[in-house]
């Protein structure tokens, strides 16, 4: 019995170190971001891989781009497509959730519930791929950014951070590979043609949009003028 109470004490004691090593390097890797910009995310070279088993070339195309810097447009379009109440909420919407949530039930085409802060942690944190766990890292790492950073740096990395198309990543990017121009002259139909791409940009293009894509953009060009300016 005393082996066996010895061994519990020791599992649960290297439990709450590893519990207590996470948190700490979870803080200071916000933090950490809360200042200096993410270089890389495991989908940039998750894709870089895919592209390379595909016979392509190894591409990244990424180019920070400042939030003050991103056309205004731009701001209102990811607002108004992903997380109308993006600044109001404290990083969920429940009710989005639970609506995404009755409708998988029902369908087989599945639809997300998640915010852009939720979007955000996702893809600066955490891997490719969908399970409960890599949901909880999720939910955590968003309580985080909402605590130590600001709405506007959220904004700002996830503009500079989501796979806009093939290898391109980030407003910046997108902006020069399909309208020849910075973020910063992005129109509101462009900028809501970006948008619009957003759930899948390795099946849609702002730059050979269908019939599907154009109706996107015409609903999120109608959110937008509902927004109005946004206060960040």
């Amino acid at each position: 019995m005393k082996i066996k109470s010895g061994v519990v004490r020791l599992i649960l004691r290297i439990v709450k170190l590893a519990f207590i090593l996470f948190v700490g390097i979870s803080l200071f890797w916000v933090i950490l971001y809360r200042f200096v910009n993410p270089p890389v995310t495991w989908l940039m070279v998750t894709r870089g891989f895919e592209r390379k088993s595909d016979g392509k070339d190894w591409k990244i195309d990424k180019k920070w781009t400042k939030f003050d810097s991103i056309a205004d447009p731009m701001k209102r379009a990811a607002v108004a497509a992903e997380d109308q109440l993006f600044l109001e909420h404290h990083g969920f919407d429940f009710k989005a959730i639970e609506k995404a949530i009755d409708k998988n039930e029902h369908s087989k085409k599945l639809i997300g519930g998640s915010t852009i802060s939720q979007q955000t942690a996702k893809n600066v944190f955490l891997w490719p791929g969908r399970s409960y766990i890599r949901k909880a890292f999720e939910a955590w790492f968003t309580l985080l950014i909402e605590a130590f950073w600001s709405k506007q740096r959220i904004m700002e990395v996830y503009l500079n951070e989501i796979e806009m198309g093939d290898g391109i990543y980030g407003v910046g990017a997108a902006s020069q590979a399909y309208f020849h121009k910075p973020a910063s002259q992005l129109t509101k139909s462009q900028a809501a043609l970006i948008a619009a791409c957003f759930p899948n940009p390795l099946k849609w293009s702002p730059a050979a949009p269908d019939n599907y894509i154009l109706h996107r953009k015409y609903l999120i060009m109608k959110n937008m003028r509902r927004l109005g300016p946004l206060d960040f």
